[in-house]
This record gives C-alpha cells, sequence and structure tokens, in this order.
C-alpha cells in the first residue's frame, strides 16, 4: 500500500500530526494530488545532488500540468484554481533553488514514515495479543495441552505395564512350582505348555517396555522443545518488555499466564518423573536379556531432571525491579540512605512450596556493599495479590558512582521430591547515587543500558559505550514524555530534537549518536549537555506545565525557521509555545505575531518564563495577563489566539485561578495593591529588537522584572 495511502488510514489524533507537517513551502494538497509520483522519486538524492534536483524539479511541474489537465476535463475549478496558485509558489520559489525543495520533500516524507513507525509502536503496545501473538500463544497452549494428555495417556500404559508385568510373575512362579509338584513325562508336558505361555507373555511384556521407553523420549522431546519457547523465547520476550518498560516504554504485560504455562509444564515433567522411577521399580521385580528399561532408563532419567532444574531456575525472576518509592518513574536508580523496593517471583506454583524458600540478596556478590535491614526473606503467597509464590524486598544501600552498574543477586535452595535446585536470578543493572542531584546523569545512564543492549549481566558496559541510532533514541525520548504525562512527541518535535544533537540533515533515520554526544558534551554554542537541558524540560512539564502539555497546547520543541514559517501567514495576536533552547534549567517562551506601524509583520518573542518563576504563578495565569504598552501607551495583549486559531480564554481560562477577593481594611487608613512595572526583554527570532517597556498584569499580582 503506497505510503499516503497508509497515512490516511490512522487515528485522528496521528492526522493531526500529519497537517503540522505541510505549509505554503511544500502543500498538503500536492502531496494528496501526485502522491504516487512524489513517493517514486529519490528526493534524498536530490538534496544533494543540484542536477538531479533541476531533473526532479522541473519533472514536478510537469506532473503538474498533467494533474492541471486531469481537472480540467472533470471541470473542477476548485482543484484548477489551488494547483495553478501552487505551481506559481514553487516556481517563483524554487526555480533557482531546486534543492531547497527537494530537502524539503524528503524531510517530509522521512517524517511520514516516523509517524507511521509510531502510529504502529502505538497500536502493537495497546494490543499486545494481535492476530500473531495470539497465534504464536495458541500454537503454545496445544502443545502444552498435547503434553499433558500424552502424559496421561503414558500413565495408562505403565497401568497397562505393570499388571502384564505382575501376570507374567504369577505365571513364572506358578511354573516354577508346577516344575517342583511334578516329575516324569507329565511334567515335562505341563513345563512346555507354560513355558510357550511365559515365552509370549515376555515378547509382550518386552514390547510394550520399549514402546514405553520410546515414547517417553519423544515425550521428553517434545517437552524439551516448549520448554525452549517458553524459556527462550516467551519469557526473554517478558524479560525485554520490561526493560523497556523500565525506561518508559509500553507497559509490560503480566506474568500470571507465563506463570500458568510454566506451572503446567513442570507438573507433566513431575509426572513423568514419577512414571520413569516407576520403571526402575518394575525392571528390579523383572529383567531380562536386553531390557529396553537398563539400556535407556538412565539416559530419561537424566533428561527429565535436567528439564526440571532448568525451567525452575529460568522461573525465577523479578517480578519488580529496583525502585525508590519517591521516584516511580525512574527505576533502578537508588540512592544511599533512601529505601528502595523490588520483588522476585517464582513462576512454578506449588503450594507445597509456601514458606519452604528463604531468599538471599546481596549487591555485586564480587563486591560487598551494605543492605541495611533483612537481607533473607521467605517466599510465601499471601504477600500477592494473585496467590504467585513471591518475595517483596526493602532495602537500604551503601555504595555510589553514577555510570558504575550494579547487580542485586537473589538466592535460594529449592528441595523436591528428592532434588536439591540452586536458584539465582538478579536485577537489572542499577546505578546507586549518594545526591539527588546526580539522577539526569544517572537516569541517562540508565536509558543509554537499556536503550542498546539484551544482556542484562553486563556492568562493564560504560567502559566502552556502544552507539545509538537516531531512532532509538528518538522512540526512547519521546517515552520519557508518554510515560509520565498523556503525550508522546510528535514527528516534527523529534525532528528539531534530531537537529539538535545532529545538525541540519534530510533523513535522520539510521544515523549514530555517541554516548558522549547524548550526555556528556556540550551542545554548539551552550554551556550544557543535550540530556541536562532536556531532563529539565521534562521536569518542568510534569511539575509546572503538565495539563497544558497533555491539552495538546505547547508545541514545544520547534525550530526558529519553522516558528516564523507557521506564524508568519497568521493574523496578529496568533501566539504559539515553545521551550527555552538556551536556559539549562528549563524554561518555556510565548511567541507572537504582530504588525509595526508600517504594516509589516514582526514575530516576537518573551524571555523565557523557569521553573523559579513558575512556582509563585501558573502559566496559565502569566498568559491571561501578558499586557505590553502599544505606540499609544495602551496597555494591550498581543496574546489572542493560540496557534492555529484557538481563542485564549477557551484554552487557558480553566487553568487559572479565580479573582482574589479584596482584603477587607484594617484599621484606620486601608493599603492600596499597585501592579507592579516590569522591564522584559523582547527578541525577534533573527534579528535584535530593542527592549519594550511591558506591563505584567494578573487578578492584581505584580510579578518581578526579569532582563
Amino acid at each position: 500500500m503506497a505510503q499516503w495511502n497508509q497515512l490516511q488510514q490512522l487515528e485522528t489524533r496521528y492526522l493531526e500530526q500529519l497537517y503540522h507537517l505541510y505549509s505554503d513551502s511544500f502543500p498538503m494538497e500536492l502531496r494528496q494530488f501526485l502522491a504516487p509520483w512524489i513517493e517514486s522519486q529519490d528526493w534524498a538524492y536530490a538534496a544533494n545532488k543540484e542536477s538531479h534536483a533541476t531533473l526532479v524539479f522541473h519533472n514536478l511541474l510537469g506532473e503538474i500540468d498533467q494533474q492541471y489537465s486531469r481537472f480540467l476535463q472533470e471541470n473542477n475549478v476548485l482543484y484548477q484554481h489551488n494547483l495553478r496558485r501552487i505551481k506559481q509558489h514553487l516556481q517563483s520559489k524554487y526555480l533557482e533553488k531546486p534543492m531547497d525543495i527537494a530537502r524539503i520533500v524528503a524531510r517530509c516524507l522521512w517524517e511520514e514514515q516516523r509517524l507511521l513507525q509510531t502510529a504502529t509502536s502505538a497500536a502493537q503496545a495497546a494490543h499486545p495479543t494481535g492476530t500473531v501473538v495470539t497465534e504464536k500463544q495458541q500454537i503454545l497452549e496445544h502443545n502444552l495441552q498435547d503434553i499433558r494428555k500424552r502424559v496421561q495417556d503414558m500413565e495408562q500404559k505403565m497401568k497397562m505395564l505393570e499388571n502384564l508385568q505382575d501376570d507374567f510373575d504369577f505365571n513364572y512362579k506358578t511354573l516354577k512350582k508346577l516344575s517342583q509338584d511334578l516329575n516324569g513325562n507329565s511334567q515335562a508336558s505341563a513345563t512346555r505348555q507354560k513355558m510357550a505361555q511365559l515365552e509370549q507373555m515376555l515378547s509382550a511384556l518386552d514390547q510394550l517396555r520399549r514402546q514405553i521407553v520410546t515414547e517417553m523420549g519423544g515425550l521428553l522431546t517434545a517437552m524439551d522443545y516448549v520448554q525452549k519457547n517458553l524459556t527462550d523465547e516467551e519469557l526473554a520476550d517478558w524479560k525485554r518488555r520490561q526493560q523497556i518498560a523500565c525506561i518508559g516504554g509500553p507497559p509490560n504485560i503480566c506474568l500470571d499466564r507465563l506463570e500458568t504455562w510454566i506451572t503446567s509444564l513442570a507438573e507433566s515433567q513431575l509426572q513423568i518423573r514419577q512414571q520413569i522411577k516407576k520403571l526402575e521399580e518394575l525392571q528390579q521385580k523383572v529383567s531380562y536379556k536386553g531390557d529396553p528399561i537398563i539400556q535407556h532408563r538412565p539416559a530419561l532419567e537424566e533428561k527429565i531432571v535436567d528439564l526440571f532444574r532448568n525451567l525452575m531456575k529460568s522461573a525465577f525472576v523479578v517480578e519488580r525491579q529496583p525502585c525508590m518509592p519517591m521516584h516511580p518513574d525512574r527505576p533502578l536508580v537508588i540512592k544511599t540512605g533512601v529505601q528502595f523496593t523490588n520483588k522476585v517471583r517464582l513462576l512454578v506454583k506449588f503450594p507445597e512450596l509456601n514458606y519452604q524458600l528463604k531468599i538471599k540478596v546481596c549487591i555485586d556478590k564480587s563486591r560487598k556493599f551494605n543492605i541495611l535491614g533483612t537481607n533473607t526473606k521467605v517466599m510465601n503467597m499471601e504477600e500477592s495479590n494473585n496467590g504467585s509464590l513471591s518475595a517483596e524486598f526493602k532495602h537500604l544501600a551503601s555504595l555510589i558512582v553514577t555510570e558504575e552498574l550494579h547487580l542485586i543477586t537473589f538466592e535460594t535452595e529449592v528441595y523436591h521430591q528428592g532434588l536439591k535446585i540452586d536458584l539465582e536470578t538478579h536485577s537489572l543493572p542499577v546505578v546507586v547515587i549518594s545526591n539527588i542531584c546526580q539522577m539526569p546523569n544517572a537516569w541517562a545512564s540508565i536509558l543509554w543500558y537499556n536503550m542498546l543492549t539484551n544482556h542484562p549481566k553486563n556492568v562493564n558496559f560504560f567502559t566502552k559505550p556502544p552507539v545509538g541510532t537516531w531512532d532509538q533514541v528518538a522512540e526512547v525520548l519521546s517515552w520519557q514524555f508518554s510515560s509520565t504525562t498523556k503525550r508522546g512527541l510528535t514527528i516534527e518535535q523529534l525532528t528539531t530534537l534530531a537537529e539538535k544533537l545532529l545538525g541540519p540533515c534530510v533523513n535522520y533515520s539510521g544515523c549514530q549518536i555517541t554516548w558522549a554526544k547524548f550526555c556528556k558534551e556540550n551542545m554548539a554554542g551552550k554551556g550544557f549537555s543535550f540530556w541536562v537541558w532536556l531532563d529539565n524540560i521534562i521536569d518542568l512539564v510534569k511539575k509546572y506545565i503538565l495539563a497544558l502539555w497533555n491539552e495538546g497546547y505547547i508545541m514545544g520543541f520547534i525550530s526558529k525557521e519553522r516558528e516564523r514559517a507557521i506564524l508568519s501567514p497568521k493574523p496578529p495576536g496568533t501566539f504559539l509555545l515553545r521551550f527555552s533552547e538556551s536556559s539549562k534549567e528549563g524554561g518555556i517562551t510565548f511567541t507572537w505575531v504582530e504588525k509595526d506601524i508600517s504594516g509589516k509583520t514582526q514575530i516576537q518573542s518573551v524571555e523565557p518564563y523557569t521553573k523559579q518563576q513558575l512556582n509563585s504563578m501558573s502559566f496559565a495565569d502569566i498568559i491571561m495577563g501578558y499586557k505590553i504598552m502599544d505606540a499609544t501607551n495602551i496597555l494591550v495583549s498581543p496574546l489572542v489566539y493560540l496557534y492555529p486559531e484557538i481563542p485564549k480564554e477557551e484554552a487557558f481560562g480553566k487553568y487559572c485561578r479565580p479573582e482574589a477577593a479584596p482584603e477587607p481594611e484594617m484599621g484606620g487608613d486601608s493599603t492600596s495593591k499597585y501592579l507592579a512595572q516590569v522591564s522584559l526583554k523582547v527578541t525577534e527570532p533573527f534579528s535584535v529588537l530593542p527592549t519594550l517597556q511591558m506591563h505584567y498584569i494578573t487578578n492584581g499580582f505584580g510579578e518581578g522584572a526579569r532582563s
């Protein structure tokens, strides 16, 4: 299916993002009219080679002419008018600069692909049991049912074998007694007759024994296959989903279904083990030359014990990774002197193990760090909501360094039906901090590690951290917003962030990003790293402007060029909200359209508001009360419509504080409240404008000067 057709089938929220990709520079109508042709061209190549860009641009004009002819035949006057206007605009703007339009189209097509990927990932996360997964689960369920049935069938054959052997044993003893009681010809005749019967019974016994050991071998092979599916695929997938969920990705699915499957397989394995033991008992009572039990039983016993041991070891997992209760959105970072919790679970639900398993915990088995409080706890079924066998730990730790990874290990011993099994599992690597100010860098370490590795024991990861691709980083960055708010990042917002990290580029897909570039090195022209800047914006959103972000009112990340492009055609008073690019601590500003005395369009921005200022007044109150002095010395609000055309009152009114009631007079003279006058610097993205005197008025509260 063509890319444009796929986009038309997306949900409304994704279509809204699609609409924002297009402007007069590359109108959506043109994308619609010429969709197949546009997708068939190599725009990325044209964006870097002028001769090819010129050829493609002239072909584009030719395609427009052909489409115009079709509309002419259809007598579609409106489309004719729009297409003529589009062609004139393209000719006037790109005839001498064909590489510019090639770059714009290439960027739009790439962002469309990202939008499709985002929508697909979201759909898979929302419906983890989609068609493919359901079919896989159905096959697994069918295989487990088949194993249970074969185990029951084997139980019946074992009873048949036991009965046949009892008959043989009785007849053998009868013959032996008969031989002692009779003599002469009558003895020989009776003996021959009984011997013939015994030979027939022994032949049937041998045949059934061979059938049973053969079928047992096949059954153990089937168990091995299903077990690999459970542990190497289903459980491994769950662990990877848990990793992703830890860094903000889609929520992980619960373990109940896996527990049901693994418990079912474990029960079948124990039944088969008992049947193999029964074979040994039968063989000790009756054996003969070429006995298949003697030949095959030891291997069957060894195989079933190995399967059960490995299944039990795999079934011991960390259900909830270490996390400080005060920072639930940032697991795997723990602070010295602060309690953290985690939970282990055994996915083999045997009631007889309740309260029998003592779990011991330690940090870095090869090093000695303090676990304050008890480091041993008994697993039980009462602590969990679903009756699973689990234990929850709460500990205090003493260790430091934000790029040093540590493993929390859990150990126990299982004694079951004569078997002793040592179980061990471990957390994902954790980072330990001594001060909360180390949290941003620690969390960056957790993001980078879990984004790039499936091997959860590599504590030496940061001795030589691998590079990530922009596609990986973009997804994780969007999760940082979607996991704690109702909105992730749009394609356009991610593109702006890509430009901050990598500089201008036609297609960021596949571009490599180093750990140092992400977290260590300062951004160009800035005194701080990309992650420090972004993490403070995330904190700003969560603590001060969450409701506005969730409403979609904050454009947030947008380049100055794009900002000018979308605001310039809009009427005066149209404004948008974006994050500051220069504030290390996180800031938000608004940019609006106004006309100067000559009627020329101006794009103005106010100095960013920081967390300190938003502590004393909400951003909605600031927007609703913001005023400037016009040329006639009249206070006016320059903010009228939130981009694209939402009335300011409609967008922000409900988030403002109600009007404060006047204070009652105290004693004789009353004191008047005066509105404070503030001096705010207004900057225009492409030129330096003079400082304007501005008044900040809202609900009778004044604000100190910013400069």
